[in-house]
């Protein structure tokens, strides 16, 4: 027999998510036993990869080493979570057996299914095919935009949720902008392929980026979604979502949004719901049928963008949820579904978008954020880093 390594609260993930929860936890009350399962040694601030992608800022700068966030009096499980058994609650590891806990926090991260699309795996890296989306790729996409000379920029969106919904757009119109910068944007075709409907979810600042697409000459394609790249000879192929015909086009660089899903471990357990997400109320991120779990980012069913604003939103209503359940108390903490995108639009400009569940603006400046500005393309590059790093992961913002 495995021994059952027991602890008052156990937190699966050690990303933003769980660092976080773990440090407003601690914070409140220093005499809870609490445990984080992760397996990484690195932990990676992934929303300015889309700036490392567009070479203005160093793969080095998003680094730290995952026992360095890890918040004092936390012990790291330096594993992965296998399965769960909430009826006897505990999870189920891969090298430590099973570990025991009163409450659970869920929060894994998503998982990245590169080879949902034929050929994609292979071709990265490759033939001009690259991702912001992968820390092995990141710096390709870099490369490939310096050295594109002219011809066809394809990039996709997919018919899943994803992390960062806004980045697939990001580096296209940095791309775009550095092609003018070096004088070749007479010579490029640039092109969004998306398996949804429309630019953007909130009318306010799709409006806006659908003028500055306009003004551009990006050309968009909604309804499709990316099957199969082909690298060698530089094809990738597209289902019309509405007519499921497959079409062919030539590229001379595509960068790819992969599709994502929940970690195969949760999609498999008794705490998803249909669609393979941890099944929570959406206000109170508490499990709605087991009351000792509580789940918040990208593996929750909450149904707002998975993005590190929203985790910063959703924490301290767990936190506080879970303190009240644990204490037989009530709570009026609500998650309004906040969450904030900042859409990158150039180098030095930037669309701040806030929104709730409504995808109504839910904005922090008194001036109208759904214009480009340098302010907000600095807070993002120098000012969110710094508060993720000091703040976010130490519980006191």
């Amino acid at each position: 027999m495995v021994k059952i390594n027991a602890y008052d609260i156990v937190i699966v993930g050690g990303g933003a998510a769980g660092i976080t929860v773990a440090a407003r936890i601690r914070n409140r009350n220093s005499s809870l036993s609490i445990a984080i399962i992760e397996p990484s040694d690195k932990h990676y601030y992934q929303p300015l990869w889309t700036l490392v992608g567009a070479g203005v800022t160093h793969f080095s700068a998003t680094e730290k080493e995952e026992s360095s966030l890890i918040p004092p009096g936390v012990t790291w499980l330096k594993d992965f979570v296998t399965g769960f058994e909430p009826e006897s609650n505990q999870v189920r590891t891969h090298l430590l057996g099973t570990v025991g806990y009163k409450y659970l926090v869920v929060c894994p991260g998503i998982q990245i299914d590169w080879d949902k699309v034929e050929g994609l795996s292979e071709s990265l890296g490759t033939n001009g095919v690259c991702s912001n989306y992968s820390k092995a790729t990141v710096g390709r996409t870099w490369d490939f935009i310096q050295n594109f000379k002219g011809g066809t920029a394809i990039f996709t969106f997919p018919n899943t949720p994803i992390k960062c919904a806004g980045a697939p757009q990001k580096i296209m119109y940095l791309a775009e902008h550095f092609f003018r910068k070096q004088g070749i944007r007479d010579r490029a075709q640039i092109v969004f392929v998306s398996a949804v409907g429309k630019i953007f979810a909130v009318e306010k600042y799709a409006n806006a980026l659908s003028q500055i697409i306009k003004e551009r000459n990006i050309k968009t394609i909604f309804g499709h979604n990316l099957e199969k790249v082909d690298g060698a000879n530089k094809q990738a192929w597209f289902r019309n979502l509405q007519t499921n015909e497959l079409q062919a086009l030539d590229f001379d660089l595509l960068h790819v949004a992969p599709p994502m899903s929940a970690p195969d471990f949760i999609q498999h357990s008794p705490l998803a719901d249909r669609a393979g997400w941890v099944e929570v109320d959406r206000s109170t991120t508490q499990h709605v049928r087991l009351r000792n779990i509580f789940s918040l980012g990208d593996a929750s069913n909450l149904p707002t963008s998975k993005t590190a604003a929203a985790v910063r939103k959703q924490a301290p209503v767990l936190v506080d949820r879970l303190f009240a359940e644990s204490d037989r108390q009530k709570s009026q903490a609500v998650y309004n579904g906040y969450t904030s995108c900042p859409l990158v639009t150039g180098y030095g400009r930037l669309i701040l978008a806030e929104f709730d569940y409504e995808c109504k603006p839910t904005e922090t400046f008194l001036f109208d954020q759904s214009q480009e500005r340098l302010s907000m393309y600095l807070l993002k590059k120098h000012g969110f880093p710094f508060l993720y790093w000091n703040g976010m992961l130490k519980g006191t913002f």
